[in-house]
């Protein structure tokens, strides 16, 4: 096939790929997202993945409308914590779940992170590691990024990429590290407090790790 922009091949997309395209359309259709973001300074980027998703986890336990889904008009809360993590698979990405990440130490997430990981990139994950999110957390590439919600969870957060910048420290200007966090949220059920309230317990939560 060709045209007046030259020959046309036409591509399939993965399993993953049709899957992507279906959330994306499904998540900004249907979800009306409300967006706010904070810089978190980090005083070592060691571990950072499972310190997101320890401190996004404990966040979540401590608003707990965050972690819920709004339903035919009503909000359904859960009791379990459970966290997506994006990651790159051999045909695309996909998004593989923590369960009960609030409850596990930064050890065992990291090594079960490390394993995840691993078998995204091996395409050996099974549907129920696949499955049961109650938030999704993103690794954004550049200095900031605004996630889609995955229906039906409440709300998603994006992190950027560490950078060097002037931080005020002792009353002073000094070299740190930041890095912007972005939550989107379903605005049916998480309003801007929330939103504020999650990100300044996941910011504190980075923090302590910091400390």
């Amino acid at each position: 096939m060709s045209s007046n922009k030259g020959e046309i091949r036409i591509e399939e997309p993965t399993r993953a790929e049709r899957t992507i395209a279906r959330r994306a359309a499904e998540s900004r259709a249907t979800v009306p997202h409300l967006e706010l973001s904070a810089d978190v300074e980090l005083h070592d980027q060691d571990d950072l993945l499972p310190r997101l998703v320890r401190a996004s986890a404990l966040g979540l336990r401590s608003v707990p409308r965050a972690n819920a889904s709004y339903r035919d008009g009503r909000f359904e809360l859960y009791s379990r914590v459970n966290v997506g993590v994006m990651m790159d698979s051999a045909d695309g990405v996909t998004i593989p779940t923590v369960f009960d990440a609030d409850t596990k130490s930064l050890d065992e997430l990291r090594a079960e992170l490390s394993d995840l990981t691993t078998r995204a990139r091996d395409g050996s994950l099974s549907p129920p590691e696949l499955a049961g999110a109650t938030f999704t957390l993103w690794r954004a590439e550049v200095d900031r990024g605004w996630p889609l919600i995955v229906p039906p969870q409440a709300a998603a957060l994006a992190a950027g990429e560490p950078r060097a910048a002037p931080v005020i420290r002792d009353g002073g200007v000094v070299a740190g590290t930041l890095f912007t966090v972005t939550l989107s949220c379903d605005h049916r059920i998480l309003y801007a407090r929330h939103a504020a309230n999650l990100l300044t317990a996941i910011g504190f939560h980075l923090g302590e790790a910091n400390r």
